[in-house]
């Protein structure tokens, strides 16, 4: 894969659509809302404060709240007619349907944040006509905020970087959230690259891809994401010269309304236009794409995010 990889059709076309101009006030505000997330999120970090569960048994702080608000405030602030889908609090838009919506994950790795792991990170992806154009991972304690624009190089703290080459699967180092997360086809698909790659690590949530785009890990495999987990990745990835797709090599692309449900419109395609339904909404996560011998049998119901530089094997 060569350093230009990011620069796919489907950038190409979003460039034509949009101006830099479009591009750089979108990303400012996507900076602002990053900027009040982590000021929220500094005033509760490694402090006491009531731990909630959801319907899902997934927990919730009133850190996650107070951040998604903060962010929220801003985007209707800047621009009413556009659509938000939050974690926390689901739909806010005034129209049935937005050509632009912001998705937004206060804290992805709430588990690390309510435990003092400073691993998390806040993730913010602005989609134009369902195609992600600005993705920010930024880990408000450690001060780092990866930016991604759709056809630009993306950047950590404002300096550019890239992915790594990985000449083989045997020399890659992998990460992923935890083993446990598997299950079914999907755990034996991923004991199968486990198996074949230099170092397996675990941990991290949205970091390890951040961790990713800047070179230093090869490999992220995931299980069960939504898509305010992994929309924000997308230009993040791609601009640091991956790329990021599902196993057979489709584009991510996530056609959404109110009165759609977020895990059962996430569409896939070979161009961007496509909209065919996966049979499942379960989905595992990749950095790297994996060769079809490691993935045979094929898993027709699970859909991959694919970043980061190619081994060459694969």
């Amino acid at each position: 894969m060569t350093s230009n990889s990011k620069f796919s059709d489907h950038s190409d076309t979003l460039q034509s659509l949009l101006s830099d101009a479009d591009l750089d006030r979108f990303a400012h505000v996507a900076n602002k809302l990053a900027d009040a997330s982590g000021e929220v999120i500094r005033k509760y970090f490694r402090k006491k404060f009531e731990i909630l569960d959801k319907e899902d048994s997934s927990p919730v702080t009133i850190a996650d709240k107070a951040a998604e608000e903060s962010m929220v405030s801003i985007i209707l602030e800047n621009f009413p007619s556009h659509a938000i889908y939050g974690e926390e609090n689901g739909w806010r838009c005034k129209e049935k349907f937005s050509d632009y919506v912001w998705v937004l994950d206060p804290i992805d790795g709430t588990k690390s944040f309510i435990t003092g792991k400073p691993l998390f990170g806040t993730l913010v992806a602005l989609l134009h006509r369902g195609k992600p154009i600005v993705g920010i991972i930024d880990q408000p304690i450690l001060r780092e905020r990866w930016i991604g624009i759709s056809g630009r190089r993306t950047t950590l703290n404002g300096e550019e970087l890239s992915t790594r080459t990985c000449a083989k699967l045997s020399q890659a180092y992998l990460y992923t959230t935890s083993p446990h997360l598997f299950s079914g086809d999907a755990e034996e698909a991923f004991a199968r690259v486990r198996s074949k790659v230099k170092v397996p690590l675990y941990g991290c949530d949205c970091y390890a891809y951040a961790l990713l785009a800047s070179g230093y890990v090869d490999l992220v495999i995931e299980s069960g994401l939504k898509p305010y987990d992994f929309l924000s990745l997308v230009p993040v990835i791609e601009g640091a010269g991956g790329i990021i797709t599902d196993w057979k090599g489709h584009h991510l692309h996530w056609d959404a309304s109110p009165d759609s449900r977020a895990t059962s419109r996430f569409q896939r395609g070979g161009s961007w236009g496509q909209t065919d339904s996966p049979t499942s909404t379960r989905f595992i996560t990749m950095a790297l794409k994996i060769s079809t011998e490691l993935c045979s049998p094929p898993l027709p119901y699970c859909l991959g995010i694919i970043g980061g530089t190619m081994c060459s094997e694969l």
